[in-house]
């Protein structure tokens, strides 16, 4: 059983079987479109538990193509492009009625972060201009035309122009870094301090063109933080504000931060607690600044992976099918990883990419080196710049964005704006494994489970028996999915259901510890033979 947190915070309850695989020789997927305009450009997604997906892009596009509701009107002297604005630009979608509806978002969003909090809310931070210091919350409810974004003005004590954010074990984000801010916050505060001192980040600018913003920030299981900025990545005490470990530079020394964007993510974690790190393409190094004169430099084609808590940890580097920037991470419930969207060359930045990679790839942790990567069917939609990707419940892969222009531009362009949602459904949803896909029967969505507490899930599978893991859900924008967290269950007492053939139960323990996974709703999935069930939501507390 597997545990999956969204990203923005998915937590994926996963539990295996011991049955043989059937997908593994198969590969491809599938693609469908599900809507040719939502009205705005994907720039940001975060999964709730209320299985809608809140999505948004930046105030300063120009007007959208999807009004406010009630013929409402946004008024902002301060804005940059239209003070007075009656369209949307941020949407509400529903993956199950494949509708959406239009959000008010009063200042600018644009390039900004965020998290899931413990009560299921998004708490989305920064942003630019007048959005820079501002918190912004949406909290789910059942009836979904009430709901909407709340702002809270000088939420925070600097500005936050793409800072990446991080839920901590305590119930805390902390946001780390930004354009020009070497340092980092929490949210909400407790204390009179404000802003903390980060110099790692000093270190790893690169002046003009930058390479270390949207660092990549990840909970390891001590408690402490992963910090990748540039090429290299720091273990980090935030309670005493002290650097643990120095990692070494990952061999070849280009950056993989924003502009020079690649993606990471920590692989799953199973029952060793043995957490590792897998950070995939980007851009070598001057990519931004050749870009900016018309040169597009070919992308990195090349994975690092490293045990964060080895005696003596070193990376050791893979290669991917092709060059890939801008591409996203997508934690899946069978415990692979899906990478997909982004350019063959270019870097991030406005009209800087080029050569669209269509085609994801599937990453195997599992597999040994050399066999862990499998090219996918292809879209026929470039995502390029500003575009994002998240896991829904039902497996399948939500995709959407790609607006690499100062405003909305849709004629006369290499890579029009981009309104479009599509759906990738990975090869374990094809119909051919309908007869061995096991359905969790109990418990209902929404139950609360403690840290330790074991609990009983009943689910139906025609033949074997399964796995389970719990997957956290995650915001994603920029390539990163941050809080993004697949964990492997410990199970026990396995049985046969007397009454209903085929029917199963199984004893799984949740998770020890905050550090392990952080208070909050995530997705748990029963996986057999390879193929995963519908994910079902636990609070977890």
């Amino acid at each position: 059983m597997s545990l999956h947190q969204p990203c923005t915070l998915p937590l994926l309850l996963l539990f295996l079987a011991s049955a043989a695989a059937v997908v593994a020789d198969c590969g491809g997927g599938s693609w469908q479109l599900l809507q040719r305009s939502i009205g705005i450009s994907a720039m940001h997604m975060q999964l709730l538990s209320n299985d809608r997906v809140v999505i948004f892009d930046r105030t300063d596009f120009g007007r959208s193509n999807i009004s406010l509701a009630n013929g409402n009107c946004r008024e902002d002297p301060n804005e940059r492009v239209v003070t007075r604005d009656c369209s949307a630009h941020s949407v509400e979608y529903d993956p199950a009625a494949n509708t959406f509806r239009p959000l008010t978002v009063q200042t600018d969003v644009w390039c900004s972060s965020g998290s899931a909090m413990p009560d299921g809310s998004l708490v989305q931070t920064g942003g630019f201009n007048d959005g820079d210091r501002r918190v912004r919350s949406f909290s789910p409810c059942k009836n979904a035309s009430g709901c909407d974004w709340v702002e809270h003005e000088n939420g925070l004590a600097a500005r936050r122009w793409y800072s990446t954010n991080q839920l901590l074990p305590d119930g805390r984000q902390i946001i780390v870094g930004g354009r020009r801010q070497f340092n980092y916050e929490f949210y909400p505060k407790n204390d009179a301090a404000q802003l903390y001192s980060l110099p790692f980040l000093i270190q790893t600018s690169d002046g003009k063109s930058e390479n270390n913003l949207y660092p990549f920030v990840l909970l390891n299981v001590d408690g402490n933080l992963f910090i990748f900025a540039n090429n290299r990545a720091i273990l980090y005490n935030y309670s005493s504000r002290a650097v643990v470990r120095n990692y070494p530079e990952i061999p070849g020394g280009d950056p993989r931060s924003y502009p020079s964007t690649g993606s990471a993510a920590l692989l799953p974690l199973d029952l060793t607690l043995h957490p590792e790190v897998l950070v995939c393409g980007g851009a070598p190094r001057g990519s931004f600044e050749k870009a900016g004169v018309g040169e597009f430099v070919k992308g990195l084609g090349n994975c690092g992976r490293i045990g964060i808590n080895d005696p003596n940890p070193v990376w050791a580097m893979e290669s991917m099918p092709r060059e890939r920037v801008m591409g996203d991470m997508v934690m899946l419930p069978d415990g692979n990883v899906l990478i997909v969207n982004g350019a063959g060359s270019g870097t991030a930045g406005w009209e800087n990419g080029r050569d669209p990679v269509l085609n994801p790839v599937l990453y195997r942790p599992g597999n040994p080196a050399g066999s862990r990567f499998e090219v996918q069917n292809p879209t026929d939609v470039p995502r390029m710049y500003h575009s994002a990707a998240i896991l829904l419940r039902d497996g399948r892969v939500l995709v959407g964005g790609s607006n690499p222009h100062v405003y909305y531009n849709f004629t006369g362009v290499m890579f029009p704006t981009d309104l479009s949602l599509e759906a990738f459904s990975p090869a374990y949803l094809d119909g051919r494994f309908d007869g061995v896909r096991p359905a969790i029967v109990s418990p209902a969505g929404g139950v609360g489970v403690g840290y330790g507490e074991k609990f009983v899930i009943r689910f139906t599978v025609s033949a074997g028996a399964g796995e389970v893991k719990g997957d956290d859900v995650a915001f994603t924008t920029h390539s990163f999915g941050m809080n993004q967290r697949l964990l492997v269950l410990g199970s026990e007492g396995l049985r046969s259901v007397a009454a209903a053939a085929g029917s199963y139960e199984v004893t799984v323990r949740a998770p020890g510890s905050g550090n392990l996974a952080p208070a909050g709703y995530y997705m748990v999935f029963v996986v057999h033979r390879e193929i995963p069930s519908t994910g079902v939501w636990v609070k977890l507390h």
